[in-house]
């Protein structure tokens, strides 16, 4: 293994406990700024938009740079915005912080993963870009409970100081290890904007919104979920945090072994199996030990396809991969903030901290026939090449 995929695996370490610890805090940062659990929400959804914007903005603006430059640069930007949450006094501010260091996180996974790539044989493609989500992972296992119980234990903005702790070891990291890789020759923002034509690589960012969003429904209001549904402790958050990290790290290192078999077949079954469980939840988190269960299958399901999905837009957008691959990492993303919107939307409804459960089955099945169709059209590639030949049949 390269070197050079550790220091990418400890930056997306950074980048995974800020982006999943405040999920766990949820309650704690409410009461801390006298706001509802909804309200809180934002800063998961904001996040999330804050991603999905940054990554193609933040790309293009890194275009003309060197890519190890632009992920230190990136690693900057990260510590600010976490810097800036530790202190926030008001929500308003502290949201301000999180959409700042949102604005790293899409170029950041994107362009890691296109020197992921770049840094093994092409047969090793997924795995290597799975090695490098593999911090994300372990932030999961490691990082967001550790997060938890410092913000339970001393308080929320202890954790945050902490993060922007990590993003620093993260951008010594990059500094020290990674290569140093020029921006390809032919790059230029007309030519990666070109890869967007192709409708294989929307559909493929279309399931990503759609399937990693179901993930995001039940998990985001995880917290109040298993404190009121299910009859866990406050403190007991942390360990079923840490099992959704166990199933996220299982999920992502099976999702790139196979995904470098056969990608289409790994999809269908982790999205069909994904639907079937976030449905199941809505009864199972009514239960101690199969709510447990389920949050470790969501979280290997949910990143079983992180790998493949990421994989499929570098194939299909051959020649320009970089801005197609950030903005990927920005749909991931638009999928969480659409989901923990209507998952906030459905409990201020009053139907329960389960109902965003059933909204991540209903994401994930959406996810899984789009997965379908993309199938079909790649079997009759003359009659769909791209998306503007598509609209016009």
């Amino acid at each position: 293994m390269p070197l050079a995929l550790l220091a990418l695996a400890i930056g997306a370490f950074g980048i995974g406990t800020t982006e999943f610890v405040v999920m766990g805090l949820m309650p704690q940062i409410a009461g801390s700024y006298g706001v509802s659990i909804p309200t809180a929400g934002l800063l998961v959804s904001g996040y999330a938009f804050g991603v999905m914007l940054g990554a193609p903005v933040m790309t293009a603006l890194g275009n003309r740079i060197s890519r190890k430059t632009m992920l230190m640069l990136l690693m900057g930007l990260f510590i600010l915005g976490n810097g800036l949450s530790a202190l926030a006094p008001t929500f308003g501010i502290m949201l301000t912080g999180r959409i700042t260091a949102s604005l790293a996180h899409g170029a950041f996974f994107g362009i890691g993963a296109v020197v992921a790539a770049d840094l093994v044989a092409p047969a090793r493609k997924a795995g290597a870009i799975a090695i490098m989500f593999t911090g994300l992972t372990v932030a999961n296992i490691v990082g967001v409970p550790a997060g938890t119980f410092i913000g339970q234990s001393i308080g929320w903005r202890v954790t945050f100081a902490a993060v922007a702790g990590l993003g620093v070891i993260g951008l010594l990291g990059i500094a020290k290890l990674v290569p140093p890789m020029p921006r390809a020759q032919s790059a230029n923002l007309r030519g990666e904007l070109a890869a967007f034509r192709n409708i294989q690589v929307v559909l493929a960012m279309a399931m990503t919104v759609l399937g990693f969003g179901g993930v995001f429904a039940a998990i985001t209001y995880i917290a109040p979920m298993m404190t009121e549904v299910a009859g866990y402790s406050e403190g007991a958050v942390t360990w079923l945090l840490v099992l959704f990290g166990v199933g996220m790290f299982a999920g992502n290192l099976i999702g790139g072994k196979f995904a470098d078999r056969n990608l289409m077949p790994m999809l269908f079954v982790t999205l069909g199996g994904l639907a079937l469980v976030l449905l199941a939840f809505t009864a199972t988190a009514h239960n101690k030990v199969l709510a447990a269960l389920t949050i470790m299958l969501v979280g290997g399901l949910g990143f079983a396809t992180v790998p493949p999905l990421q994989k499929r837009v570098l194939d299909q957008a051959y020649g320009a991969p970089t801005l197609a691959s950030a903005v990927n990492i920005g749909a991931f993303n638009l999928g969480n903030a659409l989901s923990a919107w209507l998952g906030g939307v459905v409990i201020g409804a009053g139907l329960g901290y389960t109902a965003p459960n059933w909204v991540g089955a209903i994401l994930a099945a959406s996810a899984l026939g789009l997965a379908i169709w993309s199938a079909a059209l790649e079997r009759r590639p003359s009659r769909a090449p791209a998306l503007a030949e598509t609209v016009c049949a």
